[in-house]
């Protein structure tokens, strides 16, 4: 007597491409893998080549800032009311995936969406410190407001005195107290990032084995198994 055929309604089957939904769309796979070559790209030449660490900075900035517009007016799943969540959820489902018990979610689930957003605060963190460095040269988006002419500004000096002061900084092997500040709080966030996306990916793999799919493919061609 032969085994009866398993039933396509087996969570533990595979389903065919036809029963394949998309679930990512190309603003977030795409941003998703942007942001992670311009945070290893600037974390790995740690400012050498200048240029091209702060042009990943750039492309970091401006994929940060799409993907928080996106989290409002982008299609469901990619909207922060579908999967943000307060601690207490993330860590119950948490709880709930080390018993084997937790619940698939189509989009990301409550720990996901808080590490989302928190991967999200932590970029723009290290990205702003990097431009407010980078402002104290007279150089990058943020020199108007933060560089040289402004704080002379503020202060009530010409800007040629101004310059004039951080030449003697420099003349003395320094940058001054605030550059060195906030070169502190940038190379804290750049860690911190780190650290977030090692967390992060390891909640992939457990995410992956523990609902038998593919979370990183999904994030590549945006297909996950259709809720049953």
């Amino acid at each position: 007597m032969t085994d009866a055929p398993r039933s396509t309604a087996d969570p533990d089957t595979p389903a065919p491409d036809s029963e394949q939904v998309l679930v990512w769309d190309p603003v977030v796979r795409v941003g998703h893998w942007v942001l992670v070559a311009a945070f290893a790209i600037a974390y790995l030449t740690e400012g050498e080549p200048a240029w091209l660490h702060t042009w990943a900075g750039y492309a970091i900035v401006v994929t940060v800032i799409l993907r928080v517009i996106w989290g409002f007016i982008g299609p469901e799943h990619a909207r922060f009311a579908s999967f943000v969540r307060g601690p207490g959820a993330a860590l119950g489902y948490l709880r709930d995936e080390l018993r084997g018990t937790a619940h698939r979610f189509l989009g990301h689930n409550p720990a996901a969406g808080l590490m989302a957003v928190a991967l999200l605060v932590c970029l723009g963190a290290t990205t702003w410190t990097g431009m407010a460095m980078l402002a104290e040269t007279g150089e990058g988006p943020l020199a108007p407001v933060m560089g040289p002419a402004a704080v002379a500004s503020v202060y009530g000096v010409g800007p040629a005195h101004a310059d004039d002061d951080d030449h003697e900084d420099d003349d003395h092997g320094g940058h001054g107290a605030d550059h060195e500040q906030w070169e502190d709080l940038h190379a804290a966030f750049a860690n911190m990032t780190l650290g977030l996306i090692a967390l992060h990916v390891l909640g992939a793999i457990a995410g992956s084995l523990a609902h038998r799919e593919n979370l990183v493919r999904a994030m590549i061609d945006g297909r996950k198994r259709a809720e049953r």
